[in-house]
This record gives C-alpha cells, sequence and structure tokens, in this order.
C-alpha cells in the first residue's frame, strides 16, 4: 500500500510542477505582463517560502483527491491517518505543519520574529506567516471538502442554483462612475488607510499554478471548472457563446488546526485551508517583510544605523522613493519596453497597485529611516541591527497605535467598538490572534464601497492642481512613474487629507473603475473587483449571509420584510430576493455590504462585529502588543502616544500644515494646524548607557552578522545572529562575567543551500550555484528561469551555440560557393594560352562577368576588381606542407588569391581537404 500512495504522491507532484512549468512557460515575457488577470496573478504570486509551502499543499491535495477517488469505488472514501501521514511527508508539506523551533535566547521578550512565529508560546504558530487562516465557522465545500460554492451548475440550495457573480456585479453593486456620494466626516485617507493595514495583516496567496492539473489547459483560456481555475462566468452572446473572466483559486494550506496536525478522517475534520502568507498581527509587515527573505531584500546591509533600502536613481525633493523591485509595472504611454519603469519593492508585493498605496509605503520607509538614524546617532554603540530593530519595534507600535485608536473607533462607531473591542487589559495568551477567513476574504473588504474613481492631486495651497489633473483609477493602477515624474508624494498626501472618502450608500457600492476598469493596462481584458470578492468567498467555503448574522448573535432574515429591516433600500431587497431565491443563499460580503450603519460607524452589524472580534484578538493575543509590559518603558509609552499619522506626514514630506486628524475631512486652512504644533515625541526616551567596564569590552561586529544586547537576570547578555544565507558557528548568546565574556564571539558562515537534498533550492531542470550569502538558479541554454526564479523552461528559442553554428556554417558554405564559382570562372574564361605564375590573380566570379561584359581579359580584370579572391604562393606553401588547413585559411580574413595550376589533381586535393575540414 505504501508504495502505491507513493506513487500516487511522484505522479501528484509531475501533475502539479507540469501545470506550474506551463503556466512559466507562458508568462515568460512576466515583466511586460500587460493583461489584467495576469498582473492580478503576478502581484498574488507567493514569495519563495509561501511559494513552496504552496506547491506542497497542491501535490498533497492532489494526492489525497486521488486516493479518495480510487478508495470511493470500494465504498469508502475514508484515509487513514497513517496514509495522510505518508502524503503529507512525501508531499513536501510535513515540515510547514510542525511547530517552529522558538527562540530561547534573551531576545525572545525584545523583539518580534519576523515571520510572527512563537508570539504564543505554547502555540509558537498562531499568527505566524504561512499558516491557514482561522476558522470562525466551518466552510461549505459542494463536497464537502473542496469544491467551492457554484463549482457543479446543478448543486441547488434550497431548491436554487447561486447566481453567477458578475449577474449580481451587475444588478445589485455597480454604478457609474459619476454616482458617487462623497463623505461629509471623513477624507479619503480613511479608507488608503484600511488597504494600507489590510495589506499589513493578510495575504492569501492564489495557486502557483495558472494551469489545471488535470489536462494542463491554462486559466486564462478556459470557461470549465477545472482547479485551480474557477472562472467567472459570463452572460452568454447572442451566438449562445460561453464566455467568463479568469479567476485562479487561493493556494490550500498545509495541515490545519491550531498545531498543524492531521485529524483522522481528512473528508470530516480537515477540509481545504486557504494561507495567509503575512503575519497576522498589525506589526508593519507592509515595512519589513513576513520572511527572511523579503527582509533581506529590504535592509541596507552597509548601513551602519539599520537602515531601509531607497532608490537610488530617484528623489523627491531630496527625500527617498521605495527601492525598485525585479517585476516591470505599466510603463509611461509610448516608453520602450526596455525603458519600462519597475514596480516598487516593500514589504508587501501590492505596494504600486495604486498612488495613495505607493505614498503611504513611502512614508514609513522614511519614517523607518528617520527613525533609525536618530536612534544611532543617540545612542553610538548601538550595533546596526540593534538600531533597525528599535525602529522596527516604534513603527510597528505606531501602526497598532494609528490604526486601533484613529481608525477602527470610526469603522465600527462608539458603541460597537465598546461591544467588540473594549479597553485594553493585558495580553491574554488563550486568545489565537490569527486573522480569520471571514474578515479577510468578506468583512474587511467592505472598504472597497469606499474608493473614489478619481485620484485628486493637489498645490501647495490644496486646491486644483493646474498641472497635475485629477485622473481616473484605470490611469493609475500599477504606474508608479506617476509618482515619480509627476510631483512626487506631496500632491497625492494632500489630496487624501483635503478630498472627501467616497461613502457606501446602498444604491452606490462600487463604480465602474472598480467593477469595469479594474487594472486594465491595455485592450487585453479587465477585470471586476466584486465579482472577484464574491467568487474568492465561494472558493475560500465561506457560509452564507444568515449562518454569520447567527455567529454574531444577530437575528436570521428570511423574509424580505426582515430583509428590509437590515437593508433600508427597498429596491435593493427585492433585487437579491430575485437573484438569489432564498435569504440563506446570500453571499456574506454581499449581505454585509448592504447593511445600513451602524450610528457613527461606517459598516453595519454584521461587519461591525466580526471587525470588532478580529481587531480585539489582534491585540490582547499579541505579547507584542504596543501597550503589554515590558515592550516599551512607561516614558517611552507617554511618548509613542503623542505620535500619531500627521506628525508622519510632517515629518517625511513638504506639507508644513495638516490636520490634527488625518482621517476627518477638513477644508484649508482654517482646519489645518502647522507641523510646528503638531506633537512629536522626544526620542531621547530611548538614550540607552553601557555599563563598560574592563572585564567586558564592547564588542566588534561580525562579518555577515550582527548583535542586540539585552539583560538576563541582571547580567548584560549579546545575542548573536547571521545575514540570512548565513549560519551562526559558536554560542549564540553570551554573558558578561566577572571574568569577562563566558565565551568567543561567534562567526558566520555561508551556508551552501545547494547541499540541501532534503529540500533543495532549486527545481531538477536547474542547476544549484551556491554564491556568499545565497544561491543561484542557472539554466542551460535556450532554457530560462520563469517566475519562481528556480525552474527551469524552454524559452522557444534556438540556443545560442545553434546561431553561431548557423552563422559559421552560412560563412562556410558562403565561401566555399564563392570559391567554387571562382575555379569554374577561372577555368571556363581565362585564356588557355596565357601563362600565370603562381602569384597571379583570379578574379571572383562578379569579375569574370564584369570582364566578359567589357571585353576585358579576366587577366587584366583581375587587377581592377576590388572583390578579389584567391591564395598566394606562401598560402598555398603552408596548405601543400599541412601547417594550415583550407578552413583556416578561409576564415582567417585578409585577401586570398587562387592558385592557378594545370595539375587537376592538385585543385581536387584542396576541395576534399576543404569538405572533409567541414
Amino acid at each position: 500500500m505504501k508504495s502505491h500512495v507513493i506513487s500516487v504522491v511522484e505522479t501528484s507532484q509531475l501533475m502539479v510542477d507540469h501545470a506550474v512549468y506551463n503556466t512559466m512557460k507562458r508568462n515568460l515575457k512576466k515583466r511586460e505582463v500587460l493583461s489584467p488577470a495576469q498582473l492580478l496573478s503576478f502581484f498574488k504570486l507567493p514569495e519563495s517560502t509561501s511559494g513552496a509551502i504552496s506547491r506542497a499543499a497542491e501535490i498533497m491535495e492532489t494526492s489525497i483527491q486521488v486516493m479518495k477517488r480510487e478508495q470511493s469505488q470500494f465504498s469508502t472514501d475514508a484515509l487513514s491517518a497513517d496514509i495522510l501521514g505518508t502524503i503529507a511527508n512525501l508531499s513536501g508539506c510535513l515540515p510547514f505543519m510542525l511547530p517552529p523551533r522558538c527562540p530561547d535566547t534573551c531576545l525572545a521578550n525584545k523583539y518580534r520574529p519576523i515571520t510572527g512565529a512563537c508570539n504564543n508560546r505554547d502555540h509558537p504558530r498562531w499568527g505566524a506567516s504561512n499558516t491557514a487562516l482561522a476558522r470562525w465557522l466551518p466552510p461549505v465545500y459542494e463536497d464537502g471538502f473542496s469544491q467551492p460554492r457554484g463549482w457543479n451548475p446543478n448543486f441547488l440550495y434550497h431548491g436554487f442554483p447561486l447566481p453567477p457573480v458578475r449577474e449580481v456585479t451587475r444588478h445589485l453593486i455597480q454604478v457609474s462612475n459619476e454616482a458617487v456620494t462623497e463623505d461629509d466626516q471623513y477624507s479619503d485617507f480613511l479608507p488608503v488607510w484600511g488597504q494600507y493595514i489590510d495589506h499589513d495583516i493578510a495575504l492569501t496567496p492564489q495557486s502557483t499554478s495558472t494551469a489545471a492539473f488535470w489536462g494542463g489547459i491554462d486559466c486564462q483560456l478556459t470557461c470549465e471548472n477545472q482547479n485551480p481555475c474557477f472562472p467567472i462566468q459570463l452572460p452568454s452572446n447572442s451566438s449562445g457563446t460561453t464566455a467568463c473572466l479568469p479567476f485562479y483559486r487561493s493556494s490550500a494550506a498545509c495541515g490545519t488546526g491550531d498545531h498543524g496536525a492531521l485529524f483522522g478522517n481528512l473528508s470530516a475534520a480537515n477540509p481545504r485551508q486557504q494561507m495567509n502568507g503575512l503575519t497576522s498581527f498589525l506589526d508593519a509587515s507592509t515595512v519589513y517583510g513576513s520572511s527572511p527573505g523579503v527582509e533581506k531584500q529590504l535592509r541596507n546591509w552597509s548601513s551602519s544605523a539599520g537602515l531601509l533600502r531607497v532608490n537610488t536613481l530617484h528623489l523627491d525633493a531630496g527625500r527617498a522613493y521605495l527601492p525598485f523591485a525585479t517585476a516591470a509595472c505599466a510603463p509611461e504611454a509610448g516608453t520602450p519596453r526596455a525603458n519600462r519603469t519597475p514596480c516598487f519593492l516593500a514589504g508587501d508585493g501590492r505596494a504600486s497597485e495604486v498612488p495613495a498605496l505607493a505614498a503611504v509605503h513611502t512614508l514609513w520607509l522614511r519614517e523607518h529611516n528617520r527613525l533609525a538614524s536618530a536612534f544611532k546617532a543617540i545612542n553610538k554603540h548601538w550595533s546596526a541591527n540593534t538600531a533597525y530593530q528599535e525602529a522596527r519595534k516604534v513603527v510597528g507600535a505606531l501602526h497598532q497605535i494609528i490604526t486601533m485608536r484613529d481608525y477602527i473607533p470610526k469603522i465600527l462607531g462608539p458603541d460597537a467598538f465598546r461591544q467588540y473591542v473594549g479597553p485594553y487589559e493585558g495580553y491574554n495568551p488563550t486568545v489565537n490572534p490569527t486573522v480569520s477567513n471571514i474578515f479577510s476574504t468578506a468583512a474587511f473588504r467592505f472598504g472597497h464601497a469606499t474608493v473614489h474613481p478619481l485620484v485628486r492631486r493637489l498645490n501647495t495651497d490644496f486646491q486644483e492642481h493646474t498641472e497635475l489633473p485629477r485622473l481616473q483609477l484605470r490611469d493609475v493602477f500599477f504606474r508608479p512613474w506617476r509618482l515619480i515624474q509627476e510631483g512626487g508624494l506631496d500632491p497625492i498626501v494632500r489630496g487624501l487629507l483635503a478630498r472627501a472618502a467616497k461613502l457606501q450608500v446602498q444604491g452606490q457600492l462600487m463604480n465602474e473603475e472598480l467593477t469595469e476598469r479594474l487594472f486594465v493596462l491595455s485592450n487585453v481584458g479587465t477585470l471586476d473587483l466584486a465579482s472577484l470578492n464574491l467568487q474568492r468567498g465561494r472558493d475560500h467555503g465561506l457560509p452564507d449571509y444568515n449562518e454569520w448574522r447567527e455567529f454574531c448573535g444577530l437575528s436570521r432574515l428570511e423574509t424580505p420584510a426582515e430583509l428590509n429591516k437590515a437593508i433600508a433600500n427597498r429596491s435593493m431587497v427585492n433585487k437579491i430576493m430575485d437573484l438569489y431565491k432564498h435569504a440563506d443563499n446570500i453571499d456574506v460580503w454581499l449581505g454585509g455590504l448592504a447593511e445600513k450603519f451602524l450610528p457613527g460607524a461606517r459598516t453595519g452589524p454584521l461587519f461591525a462585529c466580526i471587525i470588532g472580534k478580529q481587531m480585539k484578538a489582534l491585540r490582547d493575543g499579541d505579547r507584542f502588543w504596543w501597550e503589554n509590559t515590558n515592550v516599551f518603558t512607561d516614558a517611552q509609552r507617554q511618548e509613542l502616544e503623542k505620535h500619531s499619522l500627521p506628525r508622519v506626514i510632517c515629518d517625511n514630506t513638504g506639507l508644513t500644515r495638516v490636520p490634527v486628524d488625518a482621517f476627518r475631512i477638513g477644508k484649508f486652512p482654517q482646519d489645518f494646524e502647522s507641523c510646528e504644533d503638531i506633537p512629536s515625541m522626544d526620542l531621547e526616551l530611548w538614550r540607552e548607557t553601557f555599563p563598560q567596564d574592563d572585564k567586558c569590552i564592547f564588542p566588534e561586529e561580525v562579518d555577515n552578522g550582527n548583535f542586540v544586547h539585552c539583560e538576563e537576570s541582571g547580567k548584560l547578555v549579546l545575542v548573536y545572529s547571521c545575514f540570512h544565507g548565513y549560519k551562526l558557528q559558536g554560542q549564540e548568546q553570551v554573558t558578561c562575567t566577572q571574568n569577562g565574556w563566558d565565551s568567543e564571539p561567534p562567526v558566520c558562515k555561508d551556508v551552501n543551500e545547494c547541499a540541501d537534498l532534503t529540500h533543495p533550492p532549486c527545481h531538477p531542470s536547474a542547476q544549484c550555484k551556491n554564491t556568499k550569502g545565497s544561491f543561484q538558479c542557472v539554466c542551460t541554454d535556450p532554457y530560462v528561469l520563469g517566475e519562481d526564479e528556480k525552474t527551469c523552461i524552454d524559452s522557444g528559442r534556438l540556443p545560442r551555440a545553434s546561431w553561431v553554428s548557423i552563422a559559421l556554417g552560412a560563412l562556410l558554405i558562403g565561401g566555399l560557393a564563392s570559391l567554387t564559382w571562382i575555379v569554374i570562372c577561372r577555368w571556363t574564361h581565362a585564356d588557355k594560352k596565357a601563362t600565370l605564375p603562381i602569384t597571379e590573380r583570379v578574379t571572383t566570379q562578379s569579375g569574370c562577368r564584369k570582364s566578359q561584359e567589357r571585353g576585358i581579359s579576366p587577366h587584366k580584370a583581375a587587377a581592377q576588381d576590388t572583390g578579389q579572391v584567391g591564395f598566394n604562393a606562401k598560402q598555398y606553401s603552408l596548405l601543400k606542407k599541412r601547417q594550415v588547413t583550407p578552413l583556416q585559411l578561409l576564415v582567417s580574413g585578409g585577401p586570398f588569391y587562387l592558385f592557378r595550376t594545370t595539375k587537376a589533381r592538385e585543385l581536387r586535393w584542396f576541395w576534399s581537404n576543404c569538405r572533409a575540414e567541414v
């Protein structure tokens, strides 16, 4: 049986890798992506760690499906724990399902790990990146395991099929760009901050493949539901032809449950779960990333102050931009592809989505570097890593403060905030902070209904900019050049502060810029954000609207009259019932979005409940929450409370006046304050005295590594770490004793990733080459690396060596043909009575013809023709002595002279040797 399981897993691996390979082969021009679906796909692809987990999960899921199909023939689809364990191990999932190794140094309580792991010492995977989203209700799949709601067209819910999501969008959600009611209380910074924070705590990577595992058909080209393809069906046209928008299912997570263990029958206890590629915590992973690999890319390792990398090509009035990534974004009109502006590189790959989001990312890059530089200046004894970690700690705290103090109360309203969040009472290790599926996939996507269709850029007087007019969203998607070439951050930030957000109104949920023009970069298709949200909810198996109302302690709404109590717009209620036929069929995202607001809120009761519960869990279950004891000193917490988003803007832009609350809409200048009057932190509270004595001299930094110091049991301790790609050799932690340091500092040795045979860094199609601190996957021409930078795929062109061979062959053939014509010409038309010395020149074919046409003898023409070719006596002598071959003579260049001889055997010898050499 085990051998059969091994065979099944190997077959599944081939299927998954073949689909991924074909996907990457079709996307060879990934840096020139123009299709909206391809663009969305590209920025939803997981980073390397997430990608490895995603691939393993897809192999595991495919293997289980094969085994279940086989066993169903014997009237059972239950798989034993032994079989599941074998599949998990062979697929590569098992290592990602085991608890991580938590650090046992004094730093465990000082700085949060980049992956979020070990925040909770008893449940180290809670909130960590690349783990399953939390389930607050069991998922609803049509096969009980994996197939989304709406997968089978004949599957009925309460006697009716679910309406196609595109129909829901067209009849209930979409309105024209002109149908916008602006918010009379809140600025455009409110929805932008919501989007930014969403990107801090959740990213569900889509499948690593965009082609079906069973058959390999491209998800861009099929309208059939074949995993991972789950296309959005469009209404049939007049000819009856089926059309659809491409949609890729989210990556499955390796294992489920709080500890990542397998529990018995997979169909009952382990349905498909989706993965969060980011840490769940409000920890500014938008700035620093959620994996060591991303963090390594973002840090400036040559900086002694622990700075982040900045753009080396462009400045914004002397201030930094985000560095560029390798991916190319949309070009400026008329720009050659070779000159296309790259996308920005940040802790989250979606930073270039719109200029406002890129601007917020840039603000925090600048704030980190400002803080790190100040900390290093105040504490000259700090290592680069200490300055980096302390600045990261403060930036993370400011993200928490701005979100929980200034943003969430406005979204929930005062009553719901008190009910679901309440005051902070300290860290609670029994609270699971993991982001829930319902929050990430539905509730926190309420903000899509508050996105304004216009991008407003303002001048220094906060008026419409004459040189930078308003732009429609379609003209800014993934266009970082607009930020760099059109005024920098300041005009965008002014527009966010002084222009109103779009108000979420039941009859005006989402404008056409999002439902018809999403990510439009060319004439190659479009996307519909509303339909994507609805389809994603079905893909993730989210229960229906009424199930979630019941979960929140709200009444179920069964009739149109009951629905009308929650959804004030009677016309919308009628349309909902016309489409869904039954109230228990309503998609949760639509139902929550359509509810009327709570008093003083920007959400209805259902989403207020879900968002409030999630935010409380993120706060109370975070050991590094800024208010928790020992994270900061009492004095430092008081300084942090003074800080605000307006202060961050003052410190990192050219604005000199800002509103006191960045989220409240105000008029300029009366509602704006001078930056001199906006409170700021006193960073002197972070000054630290290093207790140096003769026994424990402050050490030098280690090569390719760093250290930070802390106290343990009243003793000074240094904790060493190595840069990503290096391994610590020696004692990680050294302690100051009466006799000095208790051990020598460790060293950092390069890790040979290529030697890891258990988890090879490169696909078998590529050759692994170890480099200092990293590795490189190398392909043999004409193969090139795909999007994962690990797999070699056929470029579709001939190898370079083939082109050289073709060129050389053409040269030889041309040379031989010329010589042949020379010989023919010479022997056919030469004056038979003439006698020539061995060095006499003979014309080429063209010279021979020209001489005949002009009545000139070939011998005279030879002296006039510039195209003469031949061998001289010396060359002939070298040939005869075999000191040079005919081919070497042909390709050596220079004028050649063809000898004339009455001995035909010498000519035959020359040609036979030349042919033999060729």
